[in-house]
């Protein structure tokens, strides 16, 4: 039986609480600020690590880390297919790996076959249940209903030479300009920065007019790429932008009042951003244990192919190594974590170790200059999320406070459980490494965000967004601190579906 009130997931791409709390200060996100006096409001929502895009996209639509939905970076390497994955660190690294694998793999295997078939969608679980779903553009989309590619216009019979599959997504779904479950008055020009939030504006206020959804998750990701060009402080102009998105929406419901009588609405970054002064070439720092270079798959065999030994994967603020050469696995980590540790910018090094038998045993976070500190799930301690962990070494490491049997990180929040999720994720490298917060790691087409802002990192400064409830009912739900992967199951309450998640 659906609720009283249809509920709305607005995610806003890598809104920061800072930039969010002066825009609302200065009178520029009217309904925003609506949303916070009325509702909850948590300025400290912690993201996946990596706190990259579709790391914490798979995370808010499955209520769950890597560890089980195994969307592990921006960019990673796929061993069972011997190459890398590229979702779209910038255009010159997705000319690096072929525009057109790229698209596929961004477009059509990060839902179908890149994330874990189990644990199931939000838009899967509603779908089985009968509520009706909505979605706009955005990473993650995986659902229940077929979904044949737009050719009504010129760009679209372009785009679909090479986006010419249907994709299973929630019952109404407008993806850029390639997907549309119905006609509406509204253009992507497929999927243009600086136009997908009108885009999404657009389309949502027509399915609030014509009462197409019960759940509707409406992406607007515009604010990221202003962030990303201008800096965190970019963010003013970008956020007042989305602001008159939700603003339309709820015009076309009859005004801000009048929609929240009939809707709930959850408001919600998936990271945050930080400015970068420096960049870190991890590809030239770590070059002579030969590193595997991308090849358009035309041009399979060139660049170094069988002699790599390693795979280098920047996903902006974090990176990850995989080690190729199997008969050297041991000596080829340790190198890694070696040289990784003397580079300028990396704040963090993190690994897994095994037993014999290839179980993991415990993990280890290192930091350049300080130490060691290595856990596992145990008893010794319980974190600020009531996890349990076994913890030796040193917790300056992580910057960790030990009150009593308790443990706080606020400077890498819930940072061990962050770690270990990220480490056991199958399809994650072998070394993890975090920047320092001024720092990215050159992507492969040789970009970096200096000058700019940018996310990934295991700290704080990136790794916490804004988040603002309105109309749902959290009881028995509290976090310390809550986390992006929780909203998942608020969802599944408001619609009697599942049970709270652990």
């Amino acid at each position: 039986m659906t609720p009283r009130r249809k509920l709305v997931l607005c995610v806003i791409d890598a809104m920061a609480p800072a930039m969010l709390e002066r825009a609302v200060k200065a009178g520029d996100m009217p309904v925003l600020g609506t949303l916070m006096e009325r509702g909850l409001y948590v300025p400290d929502c912690v993201a996946a690590f990596p706190s990259v895009t579709p790391v914490c996209a798979a995370s808010i639509v499955t209520g769950a880390w890597q560890d089980q939905h195994n969307i592990p970076a921006m960019n990673w390497f796929k061993r069972d297919e011997n190459r890398y994955v590229e979702y779209g660190s910038s255009f010159r690294a997705s000319q690096r790996v072929g525009i057109s694998r790229q698209l596929t793999d961004t477009v059509y295997n990060m839902n179908r076959s890149h994330l874990a078939a189990d644990p199931l969608t939000i838009f899967e679980k509603l779908d089985d249940a009968g509520v009706r779903t909505a979605g706009t553009t955005y990473l993650m989309y995986r659902g229940r209903h077929r979904h044949q590619p737009q050719r009504d216009s010129a760009l679209t019979r372009l785009a679909s030479t090479l986006l010419r599959h249907p994709v299973m997504g929630p019952r109404e779904l407008f993806y850029a300009d390639i997907f549309a479950s119905r006609q509406a008055p509204c253009s992507s020009t497929l999927g243009m920065p600086g136009v997908r939030d009108r885009h999404s504006g657009c389309v949502c206020a027509y399915m609030v007019e014509n009462d197409l959804f019960d759940f509707l998750l409406l992406s607007l990701p515009d604010n990221d790429w202003y962030s990303h060009k201008r800096g965190p402080e970019g963010q003013l102009r970008s956020l007042a932008s989305a602001d008159l998105q939700l603003a339309r929406i709820m015009d076309a419901g009859g005004g801000v009042e009048r929609f929240l009588e009939d809707h709930a609405v959850i408001v919600m970054a998936d990271h945050s951003q930080v400015p970068i002064e420096h960049k870190i070439s991890l590809q030239d720092e770590l070059n002579d244990l030969e590193v595997l270079l991308p090849t358009r798959p035309s041009n399979r065999g060139s660049g170094r192919g069988d002699k790599a030994r390693i795979a280098v994967c920047p996903s902006q603020r974090a990176a990850m190594v995989y080690v190729l050469a199997e008969h050297r696995h041991q000596e080829l980590r340790s190198d890694v974590i070696r040289r990784a540790l003397q580079i300028d910018g990396v704040d963090l090094v993190m690994w897994l170790e095994r037993d014999p038998y290839g179980a993991p045993q415990q993990a280890v976070i290192a930091r350049p200059a300080v130490g060691e500190l290595r856990f596992m799930p145990g008893h010794d301690v319980r974190d600020t999320r009531h996890a349990r962990w076994n913890v030796a070494g040193d917790l300056s490491v992580i910057s960790a406070q030990l009150d009593g049997h308790v443990l706080s990180t606020p400077v890498y929040p819930d940072a061990l459980g962050r770690v270990w999720a990220a480490l056991l994720c199958e399809t994650s490298g072998e070394v993890l490494l975090s920047a320092a917060p001024d720092y990215e790691f050159v992507d492969w087409g040789g970009q970096a965000h200096v000058g700019g802002g940018s996310h990934g990192s295991l700290h704080a400064s990136d790794s916490l967004g804004a988040l603002v409830m309105y109309g749902i009912d959290s009881t028995g739900q509290e976090r310390s601190p809550w986390a992006i992967r929780d909203i998942a199951s608020l969802i599944e309450l408001h619609f009697g579906v599942g049970s709270p998640a652990s």
